[in-house]
């Protein structure tokens, strides 16, 4: 089932669809997390993503533009997009991704986006990781005879 917002689709809800449709796609480049002092514009950083906390905001970008622009960063990592349209109100997708990563000793930062989940996992961890979600697609279409 999709959930639709006049003109906009939405995303798939039901679980056992996600994980059977699952894909994922491996982003060229290396990633880390970025932290400015509150108020410090980032308009002008390269930035996938910009999150403002109470401490300041959060970007994820690409390490050797955080390096070009002299920025301390953390968390070596790799984006894998997870490419199914998942609607933002999905139960237990990400559960499900975080906790088979996790069984494999790896953190897992996941990130949505209006269309697909994002998941940001150790640099070095990346092509088990893609091995892991394939293997997550392979059984829940095993499991429901798709």
């Amino acid at each position: 089932m999709t959930t639709e917002t006049p003109g906009i689709e939405t995303g798939e809800l039901d679980l056992s669809t996600l994980l059977k449709t699952l894909k994922a796609t491996l982003v060229d480049g290396v990633y880390v997390f970025v932290t400015r002092p509150p108020g410090s514009p980032t308009d002008h950083l390269p930035a996938r993503m910009v999150f403002h906390e109470a401490e300041g905001p959060t970007l994820i970008m690409l390490q050797k533009d955080a390096e070009k622009h002299g920025l301390d960063h953390a968390f070596a990592c790799r984006m894998i997009t997870l490419d199914v349209h998942s609607a933002l109100e999905a139960v237990g997708f990400m559960a499900v991704i975080a906790t088979k990563l996790a069984a494999h000793d790896m953190g897992v930062n996941p990130v949505a986006g209006f269309f697909h989940d994002h998941v940001f996992v150790p640099e070095d961890k990346a092509d088990e990781a893609m091995q892991v979600l394939a293997q997550i697609a392979i059984d829940a279409q095993t499991t429901t005879g798709a």
